[in-house]
């Protein structure tokens, strides 16, 4: 891995400061909406509108980043962030509820951004050393497990207003990612456009490949997102579990996201890429299994975790299957990623709106049964997948 290119290196610092708001909004926003909105039910919202959010700016973000390149944005994003944050101090001080969520949604284009780090990545290196290239980009995210929810921890009482000190801390992280992106020097390749693609996005989406990726990636979000929206409400608000619990139990959840990257490479290389995916599937079943067994902490550790493993293999997966679907025509990678991206976030969207719906007017138990259909019809894409390339 130390063969890698530098570029590679400084967007895994990136990804480990840009992800560690992802890390930190998902712990804190739901414990922020629940003292602040006007129904307990809406206390998830900021979490979900920061998903949406994601969903509405990765178009845009990619489009941008086809005129501009991906240094500018990649810049611009931790200046646009800096001020999302103070309207997040703002909103909190002044007990507004919609404000927060306001902030949370426009964040999401922070995320969207972040979301190209992989590609980014992958742009950098030959095609061989993809899967290498992705997992230590990833690896980032193991950083960000720490940071995200200590930070929340750390700054919560430094002002009167919970959590203020917190964000303050966020903002500096964000400066040290602007210093570290103006040594990023993006692919010449990159400056292609996507004017230059001449097959249709009917076609490009007919693709078997095409349809594998993308359905990995989604599900793998939408299970993952949908489980993880909810637990800091189930094991926090609903079954009383301390917010050092409900850190410990996220922050596990977030290593098994990312750990399992130093290995992906070894095992797509031994396993490939389908029956990989198959692995991740079979883990979030068996998550699900766990969770719904017992609210004990273990349950929640240990369902957090297999379900951040899954997360992993999903993900990777779909990522180093995607560039397959456009491999005839570099010119239409920003089609694909444009398209690949609004669905995952947009099925994600769904997923983390809902949740907090879920949990409260149901149960979490509900929540966990909730998912299996989806894993169902998963399993059986990469079954026929796995079939048809044998």
């Amino acid at each position: 891995m130390l063969n890698l290119p530098k570029n590679v290196w400084i967007l895994t610092a990136c990804l480990s400061l840009f992800m560690s708001l992802s890390v930190f909004m998902v712990f804190v926003a739901g414990i922020i909406g629940s003292t602040l909105a006007p129904l307990k039910s809406l206390a998830t919202l900021p979490v979900a509108t920061i998903v949406v959010g994601t969903a509405f700016s990765v178009i845009p973000a990619i489009r941008l980043m086809s005129i501009f390149g991906r240094k500018k944005v990649f810049l611009s994003s931790c200046i646009y962030t800096i001020l999302l944050i103070i309207l997040c101090i703002f909103s909190i001080i002044n007990k507004s509820f919609y404000l927060f969520c306001f902030a949370s949604f426009c964040l999401g284009g922070t995320v969207a951004v972040m979301q190209q780090f992989r590609f980014a990545a992958i742009e950098s290196v030959e095609i061989e050393l993809r899967p290498k290239a992705t997992a230590v980009v990833l690896l980032g995210g193991l950083i960000s497990a720490f940071l995200g929810t200590e930070i929340a921890t750390l700054g919560k009482d430094y002002f009167d207003t919970d959590f203020v000190g917190s964000f303050v801390i966020l903002s500096l992280l964000f400066m040290v990612a602007f210093i570290l992106m103006y040594f990023f020097k993006p692919a010449e390749k990159f400056k292609q456009q996507i004017d230059g693609s001449k097959r249709s996005l009917i076609e490009i989406t007919k693709q078997g490949s095409f349809i594998v990726a993308v359905s990995a990636a989604t599900t793998g979000f939408v299970v993952m997102s949908f489980i993880m929206t909810a637990t800091p409400v189930s094991m926090h608000i609903m079954d009383g579990y301390s917010l050092h619990h409900t850190k410990s139990v996220l922050q596990a959840h977030v290593i098994a996201m990312f750990l399992p990257s130093l290995f992906t490479a070894y095992i797509v290389k031994y396993l490939g890429l389908t029956r990989m995916m198959l692995l991740g599937v079979i883990f979030f079943f068996i998550s699900v299994i766990i969770a719904y067994s017992s609210h004990a902490l273990n349950s929640y550790w240990w369902s957090l975790v297999l379900l951040g493993l899954g997360w992993n293999f999903l993900f990777i997966g779909g990522t180093n299957l995607l560039p397959s679907s456009y491999n005839q025509n570099e010119n239409e990678k920003f089609k694909v990623q444009s398209i690949n991206d609004f669905l995952v976030f947009g099925f994600q969207a769904i997923a983390a709106l809902s949740a907090g719906w879920f949990v409260f007017n149901f149960s979490w138990e509900v929540v966990l049964i909730s998912v299996i259909p989806l894993l169902l019809l998963q399993l059986f894409v990469l079954l026929w997948w796995l079939k048809k390339n044998n």
